[in-house]
Parts: C-alpha cells; sequence; structure tokens
C-alpha cells in the first residue's frame, strides 16, 4: 500500500493580483487539527493513517525547487497532497509527476483557466500553469469544471489543446466523463462560490457549492495519484470559513487516496 505524504509549498511569487497563498498551509492544518471536527471522511474512512507522512511546510526562494521537492518525495512511491501556495506550483509539481505517470488525467476545479500562454509578462504566472501543462504534453486529459472566467485568449487555448470545460454557466456534474487514467486533482479554492470560500484572492460570483465538490470528488473512480488545493488566501479570509472548508476538502481528499 502506497504511503501519502502531505507537503506544504509556501509560495506566492507568481501571484497577480494579491500576495497571501503562501501564508496558507499552517493554516490549513491547524483547522484540521483544531478538535471542531473528527478525522473521519463522509465515507466512514478515517485520515488517522500510519500511512499518511506529513512532511511540512516548505519556504520556496526558486520556483523550480518545486518539482525538485516533489520529485524527492515521490522517489518513495508514495502519493502527494500538496496544500499551496498559488496555482503556478501546479506546473512544476505535475512535471515531477510525468516521471512517474508519463500517461496521467487531470481534474482542475476552478473559476479561471489558467490557460494564458502569458499573463503580464511572465509564463509561469499562476494564470499560465495549465498551458504550460498541455503546451509540455504532460496530461493525457485535461477536464476543467467551474469556469466562468474565460476571455477570448483562453477560449482559444481551450480548443488549442482540447481542453474539456465544464463552465458555471451550464453545469451538469453528471455529464463529467469517467476517468481511466491515474488522476491528480488541482482545486483551486475560487473554483467555490466567494459565499463558501471568501479566503481567497479573486472573487468571481456564481461558483461551485461546497456540496457539488464533496460530490464530485466522492463520485471518482479512478486511481488518484496527487492532488492540491491552492489559492487559499488567509488574508481576505472571514472567520476563518476557507481555511475551515479547505481543511474538510484535504480530509476528503486524503479518504478518496488511501
Amino acid at each position: 500500500m502506497k504511503e501519502i505524504i502531505i507537503q506544504g509549498i509556501q509560495f506566492d511569487k507568481k501571484s497577480s493580483f494579491q500576495r497571501g497563498p503562501a501564508l496558507a498551509p499552517p493554516l490549513i492544518r491547524e483547522a484540521l487539527h483544531c478538535g471542531s471536527a473528527n478525522y473521519f471522511t463522509e465515507n466512514l474512512i478515517s485520515i488517522e493513517s500510519t500511512r499518511i507522512v506529513d512532511k511540512g511546510d516548505f519556504e520556496i526562494a526558486d520556483y523550480f525547487d518545486i518539482e525538485q521537492i516533489t520529485a524527492k518525495h515521490l522517489q518513495s512511491n508514495a502519493k502527494i497532497l500538496t496544500l499551496g501556495g498559488d496555482h503556478s506550483i501546479t506546473y512544476p509539481i505535475i512535471k515531477a509527476h510525468t516521471l512517474k505517470y508519463p500517461k496521467l488525467d487531470i481534474l482542475q476545479i476552478d473559476a479561471h483557466g489558467d490557460l494564458y500562454d502569458s499573463f503580464e509578462g511572465d509564463k509561469y504566472s499562476h494564470a499560465c500553469p495549465f498551458a504550460r501543462i498541455m503546451e509540455d504534453g504532460l496530461a493525457d486529459r485535461l477536464v476543467q469544471v467551474g469556469i466562468r472566467a474565460l476571455n477570448t485568449h483562453q477560449a482559444e487555448q481551450v480548443e488549442k489543446y482540447n481542453v474539456e470545460v465544464h463552465h458555471m454557466k451550464s453545469l451538469d456534474l453528471s455529464a463529467i466523463p469517467r476517468f481511466e487514467n491515474p488522476l491528480y486533482i488541482s482545486l483551486d479554492m475560487d473554483g467555490f462560490d466567494p459565499a463558501f470560500a471568501p479566503g481567497v484572492s479573486h472573487h468571481e460570483p456564481g461558483g461551485l457549492t461546497s456540496r457539488q465538490v464533496l460530490d464530485l470528488i466522492h463520485s471518482i473512480d479512478t486511481e488518484i495519484i496527487g492532488a492540491d488545493i491552492v489559492e487559499y488566501n488567509p488574508d481576505r479570509d472571514v472567520q476563518k470559513m476557507t481555511a475551515f472548508l479547505a481543511s474538510k476538502m484535504m480530509r476528503e481528499l486524503l479518504g478518496k487516496m488511501l
């Protein structure tokens, strides 16, 4: 049975609007362990498991160190759950995963496509990771759920890279096809409606409910080999609502990965 490694990546230097997500990993853990809830998932799986190993948080000076940290953790034949951090971290994390999984699918839960070829002169901006991933051929399929902020450039990128987009304006979760390959889940906290997750840098109304995301995660019946939770900005949170939602999602993702 594979271990699951938790790694915190404290990095938000690629954020385009507001800094803050670098502060998130310890606060998500604090919410998870504060005693307000138990350690069981909704499907009665306990995450108090010897198979889960928390490697702590890493303060990142060089963006490309993220790939090396992740690759080192993958050497132990473990799955990895990453607490971010802005969404730019997903590209180097996926690069590390493809050394082990040459064929994988990605489920991206997000308000934004993050498919810009370049944003504010930076090809590695948090607005660009999935353009880099698809450009490099690192994912067999990219399925995006919750999208509600595309522009014409990103719509063109969707067509260019054959991205499967499930827009909020016409969302039908039952229409999301089954995944066949090992699956990586990237959960951007702004995929939720701001009513559920006020602690994000980019408030985009009309988003997913917490229940919809939970149901989506529970419905997955292929192996989840890795995941990240990104873009929680504690500086914008209200009564730690978003921290607790992120910790709930962390618990459910760990349960599915177990």
